[in-house]
């Protein structure tokens, strides 16, 4: 073998990456499923609470759907990229944690962003210091509001469907 034939360590983590993304399908399907059953724990909250308006219940219902659904593809790919020829358990809490996170972390991103924007005409002029600041401390306080009152929106159906796609992609992976 020549040493041109051999792969290389750059071309076999190329490889590896290719290998954990999903396929096209899966993924638009998963974030579909996924993003619906987002929005669908935080609309039942949201009706079980008796919270604000319609129009706000629609409006943080669809924050969680979008979020949910970008989160899906991602989640998946990092699922796949840890669990790789692992047992079935690690291939479980990978697709857990790595749907969890993603989840959270877009969900909270979009409501980050949506918070920003409601504040954004009470900010100083863009580009300055004190604009960097306040954009800061505004996501920061966003972040961390998600946190507190966001999280509970996906319990019992978002923890139930994160069990259920855990399992889904166990099964998957064997």
């Amino acid at each position: 073998m020549t040493p041109l034939s051999q792969p290389t360590a750059r071309s076999r983590i190329g490889d590896h990456f290719r290998a954990a993304l999903p396929s096209a399908r899966t993924a638009f399907a998963g974030a579909l499923v996924w993003g619906l059953t987002m929005g669908a724990s935080a609309l039942v909250n949201l009706l079980l609470y008796d919270w604000e308006t319609p129009a706000k219940i629609r409006f943080v219902t669809l924050i969680y759907a979008a979020g949910g659904a970008l989160a899906f593809p991602v989640g998946l790919f990092l699922a796949r990229l840890v669990s790789r020829g692992r047992h079935w358990e690690v291939a479980f809490a990978a697709a857990f944690v790595a749907l969890l996170v993603a989840t959270l972390a877009f969900t909270g991103g979009l409501f980050a962003l949506q918070y920003r924007s409601y504040y954004a005409e009470w900010h100083a002029p863009a580009f300055t210091i004190r604009w960097a600041f306040e954009l800061v401390f505004t996501m920061l306080t966003a972040l961390y509001q998600f946190v507190v009152l966001g999280i509970r929106l996906y319990f019992p159906l978002g923890f139930i469907a994160l069990v259920a796609a855990g399992i889904w992609f166990a099964r998957q992976r064997r």
